[in-house]
C-alpha cells in the first residue's frame, strides 16, 4: 500500500494543526472518545505510554523518599467548603453524587477534582508530634474536572495524574520541597520525554485554588502554543488550618504543619505527540516508548523460513538486552505497510532483515526522526541499537530545544505582543506591571496568557515598561497561547 494512502485520513500540520492530533491519536490507536461525554478511552498502546512515563517518575519519587498511598474519590461537601478559595476554584468543575439508590444523602458527595481536602483529614489525624513528620506521599489516581470543552489526553472530563500531598515542621523545608519536585519533573521531562521546560511560578490569577504560591514548568509544542506540564504548590499553612492539622513541636508548644502538593497528568502523552509528531504520525521518545524497535523481515517464499528465523534471533538478542521490540511477521500485509504503519505509531527504530543482509552479516537499521537508514552488522548490533536510541533521544531534544529558541520573542508594545501572538505563536517576553488588570486586557485581547515569571530573565531590563499600563514593569514575564 502506498504510504500516501496509508497516510489517508490525517490531516496535514499544515492545514490544521488540531486535527492533525486527533488524527493521529485516533489512527495510531492510543484512544478514541468514551461513550460517556467528555471522557475517553485510554487503547493499550496509549496506555503502555503513560505506564512507561508512570514507572519513570514513581522511581524518582520514591528515590525522594516519597511513598505511594490511595485515598477515597468522593469528598465530603463540607470539606470542601473548608477552604474557601479552593472551593470556588473548583466549583465549576465539581459533579456531585446526591443519591444511592433512591435514597437522598444527608451529605452531597464530590467526585474528586484534587484530594487536598480528603487527603488533610487523615493527615489531621495521623499527625500529632513532630516525630511524625515530615509526611511524604504520592498518589497515583484519577480525578473528574467536569470540562466543557475536551480533547483527547490534553483535557478531558475524567484523567489520570499523580498527586503528591506532603507535611512538613517549618516553612523553610515545604518550600524546598515544592523546589526539589519541580526540579524533578523538568528533569523527568527532559531526560525521559525529550520535552525542554521552562520553570517559573505562576501569577496570582493562575495559581492553584488555595495554595500560597504555584510554580509550573511550561512547554512549548510544534504549532508554537504553550502547555503547562506540570506544577508544584506550596501551600503554607492555608489548609492546615482549615482541617487542624497541628502537631506538638520539640519545644512543647503546639503548631500548624506546612504543606506541599505537586503533580503531572496525563496530559504530558498529549505533550509528547504534539512536541514531536509529523505528517506520518507520532514519533516517540525511546527512553518510554512502548516499543523501540520494531523488526520487519522481508522475503520471498523460497527465503521465508531463513529470514524468519533469523529474525526471531534478532528479537530474542534485543529482549535479552533489556530492549522492548517487536517482530511483525504479518504476513496478510506487505513490508511498505509495515513500515508505514511503524511510522504512524512513532516507534524510533525500524530494522529491517532480508536474505541479502542474512549474507553479508547486518540488518537495515532506519530512524523514525529523520528515516535515515544504517547498516548495522549483526556482532555490534546491541550496542549500536542502544548507541542509536540514544542519539534520537539526543535529537529529539535538539530539535526542542531549537524550536524555542526560534519561537521566542520580545515585544515592547501590546501592538506588538498581538501582532507576535497571532502571526508567530511562541512564547513572547514582555514587561508587567504585576496587576491583574493589565494581565486580564492582554488575555482579553489576544487570548494569551501569563504562562509564568521565569527564574531565569524576569527581571525587568532598565527602563522596561509594561505593555498595557505603560507603568515601570515589576517582571519580564513570558506570554503565550496555550491548551
Amino acid at each position: 500500500m502506498a504510504k500516501k494512502e496509508f497516510e489517508q485520513g490525517i490531516t496535514p500540520q499544515s492545514e490544521d494543526f488540531s486535527q492533525w492530533y486527533i488524527d493521529t491519536i485516533l489512527k495510531a490507536e492510543m484512544a478514541d472518545y468514551s461513550c460517556v461525554r467528555g471522557c475517553m478511552n485510554i487503547r493499550p498502546y496509549g496506555y503502555a505510554l503513560w505506564e512507561n512515563m508512570r514507572d519513570a517518575l514513581d522511581r524518582r519519587f520514591k528515590a525522594t523518599g516519597h511513598q505511594n498511598a490511595y485515598f477515597p474519590l468522593f469528598v465530603p461537601e463540607s470539606f470542601l467548603q473548608k477552604e474557601a478559595e479552593h472551593v470556588e476554584g473548583f466549583a465549576p468543575e465539581v459533579p456531585w453524587v446526591t443519591h444511592v439508590g433512591n435514597e437522598a444523602l444527608t451529605e452531597r458527595l464530590a467526585i474528586r477534582p484534587t484530594s487536598e481536602t480528603v487527603i488533610c483529614a487523615a493527615y489531621a489525624q495521623w499527625v500529632q508530634s513532630y516525630r511524625d513528620l515530615p509526611i511524604l506521599i504520592n498518589q497515583w489516581a484519577n480525578v473528574v474536572r467536569w470540562e466543557k470543552r475536551t480533547r483527547l489526553f490534553l483535557r478531558t472530563s475524567e484523567f489520570l495524574w499523580q498527586e503528591g500531598h506532603t507535611c512538613h515542621r517549618t516553612e523553610e523545608e515545604a518550600r524546598e520541597e515544592t523546589m526539589k519536585m519541580l526540579e524533578v519533573y523538568r528533569e523527568f521531562c527532559e531526560t525521559e520525554l525529550a520535552m525542554p521546560v521552562v520553570c517559573g511560578r505562576k501569577t496570582e490569577s493562575e495559581k492553584f485554588a488555595g495554595a500560597v504560591d504555584t510554580y509550573c514548568i511550561e512547554g512549548m509544542l510544534a504549532d508554537g502554543n504553550a502547555i503547562q506540564n506540570g506544577t508544584s504548590h506550596f501551600l503554607g499553612q492555608n489548609f492546615s488550618k482549615a482541617f487542624e492539622i497541628k502537631f506538638l513541636d520539640e519545644d512543647n508548644v503546639e503548631k500548624y504543619v506546612w504543606q506541599t502538593s505537586w503533580g503531572v497528568t496525563t496530559r504530558l502523552v498529549g505533550s509528547i505527540v504534539m512536541s514531536h509528531g509529523d505528517d506520518a504520525g507520532l514519533i516517540l521518545p525511546p527512553r518510554v516508548a512502548p516499543i523501540q524497535i520494531v523488526v520487519v523481515p522481508v522475503y520471498k517464499d523460497r527465503t521465508r523460513g531463513q529470514v524468519l528465523e533469523e529474525a526471531a534471533k534478532i528479537v530474542a538478542e534485543l529482549q535479552d538486552a533489556g530492549l522492548r521490540v517487536k517482530c511483525d511477521d504479518r504476513e496478510t500485509v506487505r513490508p511498505g505497510f509495515k513500515y508505514n504503519e511503524w511510522e504512524l505509531r512513532g516507534v524510533p527504530l525500524r530494522i529491517e532483515i532480508g536474505p541479502r543482509d542474512i549474507e553479508k552479516g547486518h540488518v537495515v537499521a532506519v530512524r523514525r526522526v529523520d528515516r535515515e537508514k544504517t547498516f548495522v552488522q549483526r556482532a555490534e548490533l546491541v550496542a549500536r541499537l542502544r548507541e542509536m536510541l540514544a542519539t534520537f533521544h539526543g535529537d529529539l531534544l535538539g530539535r526542542a530545544r531549537a524550536r524555542i529558541a526560534s519561537q521566542t520573542r520580545e515585544a515592547s508594545t501590546f501592538d506588538e505582543l498581538a501582532d507576535i501572538v497571532e502571526t508567530h505563536r511562541g512564547f513572547v517576553w514582555a514587561g508587567w506591571d504585576g496587576t491583574a488588570e493589565t494581565e486580564a486586557a492582554v488575555k482579553e485581547r489576544t487570548k494569551a496568557t501569563i504562562r509564568n515569571i521565569p527564574f531565569e530573565g524576569s527581571e525587568p531590563t532598565e527602563g522596561m515598561k509594561d505593555v498595557v499600563s505603560g507603568q515601570p514593569a515589576k517582571h519580564r514575564v513570558l506570554f503565550a497561547r496555550a491548551y
